[in-house]
């Protein structure tokens, strides 16, 4: 399966990738030094807290790697004219409700901005379609049927 991200998410994820091993990493392997060196390493809160931490980020880190390899960063789509990956889309269900998404990859959905996948079901209905365009999307909670107001490429 294609791991599709925009520029800027890719960007994203290289930036937390890096802070986790150039700031926070480094940090947690600080304290966890402190607290072995405190003793008794069974009952130190501090070791086992910071000892689980550390593994939190070294998970972290790990994924991150791995999806920033298998990433396909799509910076132009291959028709301007259609909906595609990337595309900031406005759309107007049957109560004239308007509300505008961002097409973009897995690994960057953000609900509260209006991310969603290409894979999502509005995500995947609203791929190859036009301005003007009506499209009934199938999903879990009953259709809903929207019109393409517009669409546009952000520059990134």
């Amino acid at each position: 399966m294609a791991n599709y991200i925009t520029g800027a998410g890719a960007k994203r994820l290289q930036e937390e990738l890096a802070r986790l091993w150039t700031k926070d990493r480094p940090h947690i392997v600080r304290e966890v030094a402190e607290a072995a060196a405190q003793g008794d390493r069974s009952e130190n809160a501090e070791y086992i807290y910071g000892k689980k931490k550390m593994r939190e980020i070294d998970r972290r880190i790990q994924f991150l790697r791995k999806r920033l390899e298998s990433a396909t960063v799509v910076t132009d789509p291959p028709d301007r004219n259609a909906i595609f990956f990337g595309a900031v889309v406005v759309v107007e269900d049957e109560d004239g409700i308007r509300t505008t998404y961002r097409i973009v990859g897995e690994d960057e959905i953000d609900l509260a901005q209006k991310h969603i996948s290409w894979r999502s079901p509005i995500g995947a209905a609203l791929l190859k379609k036009k301005a003007g365009d009506t499209l009934v999307v199938r999903r879990p909670n009953g259709e809903l049927e929207l019109t393409i107001v517009s669409f546009s490429y952000p520059s990134e």
